[in-house]
């Protein structure tokens, strides 16, 4: 599985360069290319992780509905169950192939999660919150487009929160 994981990133890495290069002629340092790069696989990895945090919720609430457990609350448990699998799947595409740890530095494996969980919370559930709110009762932006919006702003926040914060390397000990 991991060597192709590394296929899988290497080949998209070489078909963006290829776009960005060829088609577009970009100039990129290595610098903001490797940056790019960065924040396309974050991206993949949250539209994996949007995908799994449905599926797990459905089959969650799918779950619960039919054992007949906690029946007037059971979405509000098929939530928490998604939520906590789906950020513990981001955590662990996001270390090994997003913010993957450079050579002489060290990471606090349990820190790192913490801060993802942390992080997750914030534009996940306070943000969209929030947003949702101005969208739909302030500037009466469809139920249904408001969540879209919300990415637009979501995606990049979460990036440089958890590229900044909850990946953050440290220089080694010695």
């Amino acid at each position: 599985m991991d060597k192709m994981g590394s296929r899988l990133w290497n080949l998209l890495e070489r078909c963006l360069h290829f776009i960005a290069y060829q088609i577009l002629h970009m100039k990129l340092t290595e610098d903001r290319w490797q940056g790019l790069m960065q924040f396309v696989k974050f991206g993949i990895v949250g539209v994996s992780n949007s995908v799994l945090s449905y599926v797990l919720y459905a089959l969650s609430l799918f779950v619960l509905q039919k054992a007949e457990i906690a029946v007037e609350w059971n979405y509000l448990i098929a939530q928490a169950i998604s939520f906590v699998l789906s950020v513990l799947w981001s955590f662990y595409w996001n270390q090994k192939y997003v913010f993957v740890l450079e050579d002489g530095k060290q990471r606090s494996m349990f820190k790192a999660l913490l801060k993802t969980y942390v992080s997750y919370s914030f534009t996940g559930l306070f943000l969209n919150s929030v947003f949702l709110s101005l969208w739909i009762q302030v500037l009466h932006i469809s139920e249904y487009i408001a969540p879209v919006i919300n990415l637009v702003i979501n995606v990049p926040v979460n990036f440089l929160i958890n590229k900044f914060w909850a990946f953050r390397n440290e220089e080694k000990q010695v």
